[in-house]
C-alpha cells in the first residue's frame, strides 16, 4: 500500500492511496482459505471443501469485504502516522478499481486547528448576588399557598366554570386505539391551569357533574413522545365532581399539609430554594460573561464541515418549516435556509463561527485538564429529565435505551457546566450585589441576541486572525 499526500490547505488534508492488486489477491486469498477450513457445503465434508469451490460461490463478497477493509485500515494508517487529529469524519472515495487491477481511492479529511488556550486566571468576571428578604420569602409562600389551595364540592349543581377544580376520568385514543399514558381515574384539574394538552380544558367549561364529554385535541407537533406528536386524540372524560378553591390560611397547620413541622420550617425551606434559583441564574450571567470573552480572545481557522453543520442547526431553529425545491412536480428536500433574508442568514453564520470556535476551546479545555463525564453523571441527567414527564416514565425510559444518541445529547450540557465550573475556579471573580430584578433582567439568550455578540466577537477574532497558510506538496508516507 503506498499513501500520496496531494493537498495540504488549512485544514484540509488530502491523500492518494494506491493498494495493490497483489496486496488484494493476497488478503483474498487468506480470506477464502480461511472460509474453505469452516464451510459447510453439500457434497463436501465439514473443512474439506476445495478453495476453488468457495471461490466461485464466495468470492465477490470476499473481495468486496477485503476492499473495504483494506481502505479502513489505509485510513486509520494514514491518520496515525501522520498525527492527524479529525474534525469530522474522513471521507475516502475510490477512485478506479477493477477486479484484477490495483485499487485507487482519495482519502479527505479535516483535522482539528491547533491554538493556544489562554490563560483562564487572567479572566476578570463580575458574578451578580441577590440576598433573599423576608418580602420575597413571604410573596413566595402565598404563591405556595394559592398552588396547594383547597377544594370543596360546589353547593348547587351548576355547570364547571373558570377557576373550577373537576375530578375527572378520561381514556385517550388516537385512531380508536388507546395509548400507554392517556388513561386516569380521579384525576384533578384546574381549568385554566394550562396543564394538560390545548383545548382539552376548555372543552370542559360549561360541563355538568355525571356528564360525559368526548374532547377531540391534537398533540403539539413538539410533543416529548415522538409516537403522538402531531397526530389527533379523543379523550373520552367523565366529570366525577365539580369542585371551587377555599381560602388558605398561612399557618402552621398549612406548613404541616406540606410535610413541614410548622411555618417557619416551611419558610426556611422556601428560602433555601429561593436562594439555589438566585445562584443558578447568578451562574448563568457568570458563564455567559465567560464565553463572551473567551470569544474574542482566541483566533484560529475553523473546519468547513463543522461551521456548516452548525449553519444548517441554526437555520433549522430560525426557519423550521423551508419551502421545498420543485423540479418536475416533484417535491425535493429544501434547503435549510430557503426563504431567509439576507440578513437571518448572516446571522446564522455568525452565530455557526461563535458556537464552532467556542465548542472546540471548551473541548480543548476539558481535554487538557482531564475533565470528563461519567457514568453517574448521565443516569443522574436522565432520571431528571424522565422526571419532567410525569405519567410517561417507562416510555420516556425506553426511548433512551433504544436511543443512545438521545443519551448522548444529555452528556453535552454536563461536559460544558463542568468545564465551566472549573473556568470559574480559576478566573478572577468579583461578587456584585444586584436586585432580583436586575439579575433576571433579560435572562433569555434568543437567538437575535446571540447574533449580535457573535458578529461582535468574529469582528475582533478575524481583526487578529493570523493569515492563513495555503501550500500544495507531495509526501510519500
Amino acid at each position: 500500500m503506498a499513501v500520496t499526500q496531494t493537498l495540504s490547505e488549512g485544514l484540509k488534508r488530502e491523500f492518494e492511496v494506491l493498494i495493490t492488486n497483489s496486496e488484494i489477491n493476497k488478503l483474498v486469498d487468506q480470506k477464502l482459505e480461511n472460509i474453505a477450513k469452516e464451510a459447510n457445503l453439500p457434497g463436501f465434508r465439514p473443512g474439506k471443501v476445495p478453495v476453488s469451490v468457495v471461490k466461485n460461490r464466495f468470492g465477490k463478497q470476499v473481495i468486496g469485504e477485503v476492499v473495504r477493509e483494506s481502505v479502513d485500515n489505509a485510513t486509520k494508517e494514514t491518520m496515525k502516522k501522520n498525527k492527524l487529529k479529525p474534525s469530522s469524519q474522513p471521507k475516502i472515495e475510490i477512485m478506479s478499481f477493477e477486479e484484477g487491477k490495483d485499487l485507487k481511492a482519495k482519502l479527505s479529511v479535516e483535522i482539528m486547528p491547533e491554538f493556544q488556550i489562554p490563560d483562564l486566571s487572567l479572566l476578570e468576571i463580575t458574578k451578580p448576588v441577590v440576598n433573599v428578604s423576608e418580602e420575597d420569602i413571604n410573596d413566595a409562600v402565598k404563591k405556595i399557598a394559592k398552588e396547594n389551595q383547597a377544594t370543596k364540592v360546589i353547593a348547587n349543581n351548576r355547570p364547571a366554570k373558570l377557576g373550577d377544580t373537576v375530578v375527572i376520568d378520561f381514556l385517550g385514543k388516537v385512531d380508536n386505539v388507546a395509548f400507554e399514558g392517556g388513561e386516569a381515574k380521579g384525576h384533578n384539574l384546574k381549568l385554566g391551569s394550562n396543564t394538560f394538552i390545548p383545548g382539552f380544558e376548555d372543552s370542559l367549561i360549561g360541563a355538568s357533574k355525571d356528564s360525559v364529554i368526548f374532547i377531540k385535541v391534537t398533540f403539539p407537533k413538539d410533543y416529548q413522545v415522538k409516537d403522538l406528536a402531531g397526530k389527533k386524540a379523543v379523550f373520552e372524560t367523565k366529570v366525577i365532581e365539580i369542585r371551587e378553591d377555599v381560602e388558605v390560611t398561612i399557618n402552621d397547620e398549612f406548613a404541616k399539609t406540606l410535610g413541614m413541622n410548622d411555618l417557619k420550617a416551611l419558610k426556611n425551606a422556601v428560602g433555601d430554594q429561593i436562594s439555589k434559583q438566585h445562584d443558578q441564574a447568578s451562574r448563568e450571567k457568570a458563564k455567559r460573561q465567560i464565553l463572551d470573552k473567551l470569544a474574542e480572545l482566541v483566533s484560529f481557522e475553523l473546519p468547513e464541515t463543522l461551521e456548516k453543520e452548525e449553519y444548517n442547526n441554526i437555520c433549522k431553529a430560525m426557519n423550521p418549516n423551508p419551502k421545498p425545491e420543485t423540479n418536475n412536480n416533484e417535491a425535493s428536500e429544501p434547503e435549510v435556509d430557503k426563504g431567509m433574508s439576507k440578513e437571518e442568514k448572516l446571522d446564522a453564520a455568525e452565530i455557526a463561527k461563535r458556537r464552532v470556535r467556542l465548542g472546540l476551546l471548551l473541548s480543548e479545555i476539558g481535554s487538557k485538564n482531564n475533565i470528563k463525564v461519567e457514568e453517574d453523571d448521565t443516569k443522574n441527567a436522565m432520571m431528571k429529565e424522565i422526571q419532567k414527564y410525569p405519567g410517561q416514565e417507562k416510555r420516556i425510559m425506553e426511548y433512551f435505551k433504544k436511543n443512545p444518541e438521545a443519551q448522548q445529547q444529555l452528556t453535552g450540557p454536563i461536559f460544558e457546566d463542568k468545564i465551566i465550573d472549573f473556568i470559574l475556579e480559576l478566573a478572577n471573580v468579583k461578587e456584585k450585589k444586584v436586585s432580583s430584578e436586575e439579575l433576571y433582567k433579560e435572562d433569555q439568550m434568543d437567538l437575535k441576541k446571540e447574533a449580535s455578540k457573535a458578529r461582535k466577537s468574529n469582528k475582533i477574532v478575524d481583526k487578529n486572525k493570523v493569515k492563513k497558510t495555503s501550500k500544495k506538496n507531495v509526501k510519500n508516507s
